[in-house]
């Protein structure tokens, strides 16, 4: 079984004006092009392939207080979503970002979404996917959006540990909890958890990925669950 990998993280209602938006976008895009070379380029999504790559942009103030203020990209009476790729068509999806931001009603949970490169296809993935970069990964999403919740995982390690419809967040290979939820328990002597500046804690939970079809990875990734639960630190973002 072939698991393709996301990092995510995900935040309350939180009205943010479209200058704010634009701030954090562009702390988010910097801090994220420090953590390998595939982030350096950016394009907005079209509808078509030939369209997109057409449609570089420099992830500026400027740039991403236009995109904000264009009504394609507003939600309601508050919020804003804005979707990029890195253009790496000829060897897969490279690394694709989707933003939900600014939205104070809940309608639109505040989320950014990175899809990460396919290990086996893509040049770029034995480069990104390890922990050393996707650690600066979720550091620099945790920095630029100040979430509740983060996590990097696959989707069907995510259906591994919580039933469908589960609100509450899970444990992934590597996962963010705010220290707006409480301090991260005690937890078994192979898991690192470090600190990410005074915003929360990032629990690692081993230095190889963590896959569904690895048992031993879905028990482990349980046994951290359970703990986390116990301290309410996993409870839904949306409550």
């Amino acid at each position: 079984m072939t698991e393709s990998y996301y990092a995510a993280v995900y935040w309350p209602a939180r009205l943010e004006s479209a200058e704010e938006c634009a701030r954090r976008s562009v702390t988010f895009f910097r801090l994220l092009a420090q953590c390998d070379e595939i982030y350096a380029r950016w394009f907005e999504q079209g509808d078509s392939l030939e369209e997109a790559l057409q449609r570089e942009f420099t992830p500026d103030f400027t740039t991403f207080l236009r995109f904000y203020q264009s009504e394609e990209n507003q939600l309601g009476r508050d919020g804003f979503s804005f979707g990029a790729w890195t253009g790496h068509a000829e060897d897969g999806r490279g690394g694709m970002v989707n933003l939900t931001c600014g939205d104070a009603s809940g309608a639109y949970p505040n989320c950014c979404l990175l899809y990460l490169p396919w290990l086996e296809i893509e040049p770029e993935g034995p480069r990104v996917m390890t922990t050393a970069a996707l650690v600066n990964v979720l550091r620099a999403m945790v920095l630029a959006w100040e979430p509740l919740f983060g996590v990097i995982a696959t989707h069907e390690f995510r259906r591994a540990l919580r039933p469908a419809g589960d609100p509450r967040g899970f444990v992934g290979w590597l996962t963010y909890v705010s220290r707006a939820r409480g301090e991260v328990p005690l937890l078994p002597p192979s898991v690192r958890v470090e600190p990410v500046e005074d915003k929360g804690n990032l629990i690692v939970c081993g230095p190889e990925r963590l896959s569904a079809a690895n048992p031993e990875h879905v028990a482990l990734g349980r046994r951290i669950q359970e703990v986390l639960d116990t301290k309410g630190l996993l409870r839904p973002v949306l409550e």
